[in-house]
């Protein structure tokens, strides 16, 4: 007896592989430019930039983490000045989260870097394969919310 699924098996295994490798490989990119920022914090920056005012909530789910890892990681975003909490008047409990003014000026400088870097990408894999690879993993994704 065959145990079926191998080639999604290989597939999901591969998508792993691919993020761990662009972790890295924008890890190594930043470290050759003199910057300092793990590849969460990015991701937090990143949906910052264009959400400023998230909840933490929301950037939980936007960047995949659970909730106690991500406060820990806007503790560190905050230490650093890039972000700041800020109550809401209508419930104090509830905190937004916005990039600070020190966090956008940073921003701006890493911005050209990442935008090269995906350029690169882009460039070496091809708009046309790219686009039908984001169709492909969005028809798994949606197959998989409805299983």
């Amino acid at each position: 007896m065959t145990d079926g699924g191998n080639d999604f098996r290989e597939f999901q295994l591969q998508i792993v592989r691919m993020r761990i490798a662009f972790r890295q490989c924008l890890q190594r990119t930043l470290k050759r430019h003199g910057i300092s920022v793990t590849f969460e914090m990015l991701q937090v920056m990143s949906c910052l930039w264009r959400e400023q005012g998230s909840t933490q909530q929301i950037l939980a789910e936007r960047t995949a983490r659970s909730k106690a890892s991500l406060s820990s990681l806007m503790t560190t975003l905050e230490k650093r000045g890039f972000i700041e909490r800020r109550a809401e008047p209508s419930d104090r409990r509830n905190k937004r989260v916005y990039l600070s003014p020190e966090g956008e000026c940073f921003w701006l400088r890493i911005l050209p870097i990442l935008n090269d870097l995906y350029a690169r990408f882009e460039q070496s894999i091809g708009p046309e394969r790219l686009r039908i690879m984001v169709s492909d993993l969005t028809r798994i994704q949606n197959e998989l919310e409805n299983i």
